[in-house]
């Protein structure tokens, strides 16, 4: 990496090995004939380091690796050419399940519960971020928290980065969100239903999504929050108001990594010199093109750039709300 380029690391608490397959149908108490198994690297932080490399990006990912399933997830990521710090650890890491019914197109997820992490296994995942964070330009913290692991985990690294200037990107739910709000999150990346749990009632309208956000930032230490809305996109709010950006209409095939694909495309976009606005678009045609794909195949490239010429277009014409295409 040249001085100019700004380094991005990324957290993942509870790495997974996706294995997917497909079945003509699935049928309780019977023997099912299923395709070849895909096997993938997965888990938050490690799903936003596989989505910036495909959008030649450059990211390092930390993660804990354990067992036999630790070094395959290991071997996985050098075959795609992510850097990685692997922290070693007693208990293996987790699979995931997923089974595609090919007749309904149907998606069955089983999500294994996550490796539990030893305080000093966890404490040596903040100290790599720690031994590395005077290098570190933008710090993407997410997925679920595994057993073992205390709910100011986050707030934790929240301070590490506020102690070296690096810019938190926080994508997380429950009791670790709430306590790392206080300690300075320069994106915070929530979906409605996280939001309303932050500000303690649902949030049934536009307006009330808008409002919580910008009480949110206002309270608390947040520079940037992007609410997640799903098929209709995402807003971006900050102390400056709040922007909408609708997202292309797409024929899905599997939502896996959607979410984690956005991140990537806005915090690759941030690293650039891009402007919040852009950053926001280029991450909607990121986690659109992620459901394009089946299985845990993440974002495209070629669908990226294409979906977010698209949404430039329309957002020029004046017309964000009018999806007139579908893309395949």
């Amino acid at each position: 990496m040249t001085d100019k380029m700004k380094t991005i690391f990324t957290l993942t608490l509870s790495p997974t090995i996706d294995k997917s397959c497909t079945v003509d149908h699935v049928y309780a108490e019977h023997k099912l004939r299923c395709s070849e198994p895909v096997h993938e690297p997965g888990g938050g932080g490690i799903n936003v380091s596989r989505a910036i490399k495909k959008l030649g990006g450059d990211s390092i990912a930390v993660y804990p690796k354990g067992g036999p399933t630790g070094e395959l997830l290991n071997q996985l990521l050098n075959q795609e050419g992510i850097s990685q710090y692997p922290i070693e650890v007693e208990h293996w890491s987790r699979e995931n399940f997923i089974v595609v019914e090919t007749t309904t197109n149907r998606q069955y997820r089983f999500g294994m519960p996550g490796a539990p992490l030893s305080e000093a296994e966890w404490m040596n995942c903040l100290n790599e971020i720690d031994s590395h964070a005077e290098k570190i330009d933008y710090l993407v913290a997410s997925g679920s928290m595994p057993p073992g692991v205390p709910s100011d985990f986050y707030a934790r690294l929240a301070k590490i980065g506020k102690r070296k200037n690096a810019k938190l990107v926080l994508d997380t739910s429950g009791d670790a969100l709430k306590e790392a709000i206080n300690e300075g999150i320069y994106l915070l990346k929530p979906n409605v239903k996280e939001l309303s749990e932050l500000i303690g009632s649902e949030l049934k309208t536009i307006n009330q999504q808008e409002e919580a956000a910008l009480e949110i930032i206002k309270k608390h230490k947040i520079e940037i929050m992007v609410v997640s809305l799903g098929a209709f996109g995402a807003f971006i709010a900050s102390k400056e108001g709040v922007n909408h950006i609708s997202a292309p209409s797409a024929a899905k095939k599997s939502t896996v990594g959607a979410g984690d694909s956005m991140v990537a495309g806005i915090v690759l976009s941030l690293s650039r010199g891009w402007d919040h606005l852009d950053a926001l678009k280029y991450g909607i045609a990121c986690g659109t093109a992620a459901t394009m794909n089946p299985g845990t195949e993440l974002c495209k490239l070629e669908d990226v750039n294409m979906l977010y010429n698209w949404v430039n277009t329309v957002e020029k014409r004046g017309q964000p709300d009018q999806l007139n295409s579908t893309f395949k």
